[in-house]
């Protein structure tokens, strides 16, 4: 037995560390070099565990490679990795490495446990995914089964040199099943008790972890500075960036574009946003209005209000996407800014972007006014016609486009139309920078993303004196109709065209191709289901905060409230139909008592026979029995003895359930009676276990003989 709990704990402190490295690998921060030697070496453990060969570096080596690798660790972290954090991940690889090969007393299986939690601890630190979850789950089933065992092994280690015998595999294997079906159970009941002391203790922090996430692509790609070909590297990733969920939109019916940062500042290569920017006044619930760019003008045209709410990933940018026209914003942040392109920042350090709510008018303007719109420039827009130098084909291409459109606005539809129908779309970066990117993509490779298509739209409308800005931003992304939200993805990056008509403000242009379309694809419910729980993970685990607790408590208060409010409705609703049930009852019985009465005893009756049916039938059996013993001599003698013990009872003579029939013959004291019971006795025995049908017919006149027999 020790040996196989022995066998079963080395395996399952192999499979702890194993699922506490996964954990910590699948969170990406790990570098390939770390990945692929602690791979290798967790893989040859593995195998040393399947084969039975046992490889232990011995203690003085494993002495002199921790003081090694000290020098190792400065090395790493002054000249190599130049982290902190990365450096200590790199030493605790290496600790669990050296101690898996010369583990060999219970205080290195002891080390090897706490550094596999260290592991996962750190993945919590640096992830925020749902997969994380999972990980944890699986690596506490492992924790489980590990611990038992070590306590186990602990337990039956004075019996170490006992040999196995062979014949005794079966208890083993019946062993390992008890024990791989109680740790799910102990696993089950921590999650759920962890759970509950997560959700109900009080809140000091909100969104700790968020804090952590490194500035990424994402960030730089919508930041205030932006070189072309930027966003087209954003657009390479799948990776989730936020849910938006609109109200009262079940159907997925809304194809908008989400706002982030207006850049007017154009060099050549690089776009910039000069503007500064403006802190807004909050009230005290976390809501500020936001102010329109002093060079907006309110469109002459319906408007559409749209309530929407915005579950950000951490991707290290302070922009609030917004859709067009926000009118205000509600969040746990104590400081907002924007700046005169319309971008809302968030400047709380402690509280970064997670969850927040907002409204917006959607213009939906006449575009036959807007082609009265006036071709004059107001003051204060000379950023927004700024250029750098540019190839002179540029200009004169847009002259040659926009020759014959009266007014600025078709100016505008123009270009925004020749950019869809003459160039292609592609997400291939060219293989070398050009020096002049737009003229390379409208003259030589006419083909690109959405950034080349928006660059050279804003600057030709620039150079036939159109005010014009880009935006960057998202698209709207697949519709989830289990959550009933919007998931956009860092592929849904997306950059487009905002031009100036004065009286009507600000208009938006996209000229990529297939960009007014939003990109969905048919999602199986396997990863519909996958997301839902990954949002639900991101909001009510990650950024769990007082916010969501008050929100839960006060759910859970109102639910209380209504399960009694209906259940009190209910029952004050069936004691009226029973007091009305029992008015017209007795309106009833007071019109016609004979009839009632008569109805009530045939039902009395009815009820006692249906009652009482297997009484009355067993009654009528044993009737019948007794009176034709010949047709079941073994029944009708069984039934006929009992009759006879219950009369003898009666007269004194009580049969005990420890005795025989014979015992029971010779307990009687009369004589007489003790002569005719005997007989009826020997008769109930040939009739009973004999088959013998003359004694089972005899039995009805040795009873009365019983019964007739005067006691002494």
């Amino acid at each position: 037995m020790a040996q196989a709990i022995d066998r079963s704990f080395k395996i399952a402190l192999y499979l702890l560390v194993l699922t506490g490295f996964g954990t910590l690998a699948s969170t990406g921060s790990l570098d390939a070099l770390a990945v692929i030697g602690v791979g290798l070496a967790l893989l040859f453990r593995g195998f040393q565990l399947l084969t039975h060969r046992e490889f232990a570096i011995p203690e003085s080596v494993t002495n002199y490679l921790t003081l090694i690798y000290i020098t190792v660790y400065f090395a790493d972290y002054f000249l190599v990795s130049r982290s902190f954090l990365t450096a200590t991940v790199h030493l605790v690889l290496f600790l669990i490495v050296v101690r898996l090969f010369s583990q060999q007393r219970p205080r290195d299986h002891y080390f090897l446990a706490t550094l596999s939690f260290a592991m996962v601890l750190g993945a919590a630190v640096l992830t925020v995914d749902s997969v994380f979850l999972f990980s944890f789950a699986i690596f506490l089933l492992v924790a489980v089964i590990t611990f038992i065992l070590m306590e186990m092994r602990h337990s039956v280690a004075e019996d170490h040199t006992r040999a196995q015998d062979p014949r005794e595999s079966a208890p083993y294997r019946q062993f390992g099943y008890a024990l791989l079906a109680s740790a799910p159970t102990f696993m089950l009941l921590i999650l759920a008790g962890g759970s509950i002391i997560f959700f109900v203790l009080p809140r000091v922090s909100s969104r700790y972890l968020t804090a952590y996430s490194a500035s990424n692509d994402l960030a730089i790609g919508f930041s205030d500075r932006v070189t072309l070909g930027r966003i087209g590297q954003i657009q390479q990733s799948t990776a989730v960036v936020m849910h938006i969920q609109i109200k009262n939109d079940d159907l997925g019916m809304y194809d908008l574009k989400w706002r982030g940062v207006a850049l007017s500042t154009f060099n050549g290569q690089v776009w910039s946003n000069p503007s500064a920017q403006t802190n807004l006044p909050g009230s005290g619930e976390g809501t500020y209005s936001l102010l329109a760019s002093s060079h907006d003008a309110a469109l002459p045209a319906t408007v559409r209000s749209l309530h929407y709410r915005v579950l950000m990933e951490p991707i290290g940018t302070n922009v609030f996407f917004l859709t067009e026209r926000p009118q205000k914003i509600q969040g746990n942040y104590r400081h907002v800014s924007t700046d005169d392109g319309g971008a809302v920042y968030n400047l709380d350090l402690d509280h970064p972007i997670g969850l927040y709510e907002a409204d917006s008018e959607l213009p939906d303007p006449d575009q036959s006014d807007l082609h009265l719109a006036g071709n004059t420039v107001p003051q204060g827009f000379d950023q927004y016609l700024r250029l750098p130098d540019l190839d002179l084909r540029i200009s004169r291409l847009a002259e040659e486009v926009t020759a014959s459109a009266p007014s600025n606005f078709e100016k505008a539809q123009a270009l925004e139309n020749y950019l869809r129908s003459r160039y292609g779309y592609t997400l291939e970066l060219p293989s070398t920078s050009p020096r002049d990117p737009l003229a390379y993509f409208l003259f030589e490779r006419k083909a690109g993303h959405c950034e080349y298509f928006a660059s050279a739209m804003a600057v030709m409308l620039r150079t036939i004196g159109i005010p014009s800005r880009i935006i960057t931003g998202f698209r709207t992304g697949e519709f989830n109709d289990l959550s009933g939200e919007y998931v956009v993805r860092a592929s849904n990056a997306h950059a487009w065209v905002e031009a100036y008509f004065p009286g009507y403000g600000w208009i938006s242009f996209d000229p990529t191709p297939g960009g007014a379309l939003a990109t969905r694809s048919g999602w199986s419910h396997l990863l519909l289901y996958f997301d839902v729980a990954s949002s639900f993970w991101r909001e009510w685990v990650v950024n769990y905060d007082v916010g969501h607790q008050r929100a839960l408590g006060h759910d859970a208060t109102q639910t209380s409230r209504r399960f009694l409010d209906n259940l009190r409705s209910w029952l004050s609703r069936q004691y009226d139909a029973l007091l009305n049930s029992a008015r017209k009852t007795q309106h009833r019985i007071s019109e016609s008592p004979g009839h009632w009465i008569a109805g009530a005893l045939g039902g009395s009756v009815f009820l006692v026979i249906v009652l009482n049916i297997r009484n009355i039938r067993d009654a009528l059996r044993s009737r019948f029995l007794r009176q034709h013993p010949d047709r079941a001599p073994q029944q009708s003698a069984a039934l006929w003895y009992q009759r006879m013990v219950r009369r003898l009872a009666r007269r004194g003579w009580r049969k005990t359930p420890s005795q025989t029939p014979r015992d029971f013959v010779l307990a009687i004291q009369e004589p007489l009676l003790q002569q005719k019971v005997e007989t009826f006795t020997q008769a109930y025995e040939s009739a009973r276990f004999g088959h013998s049908v003359e004694d089972a017919l005899s039995l009805p006149s040795l009873f009365e003989e019983i019964n007739n027999t005067q006691g002494s």
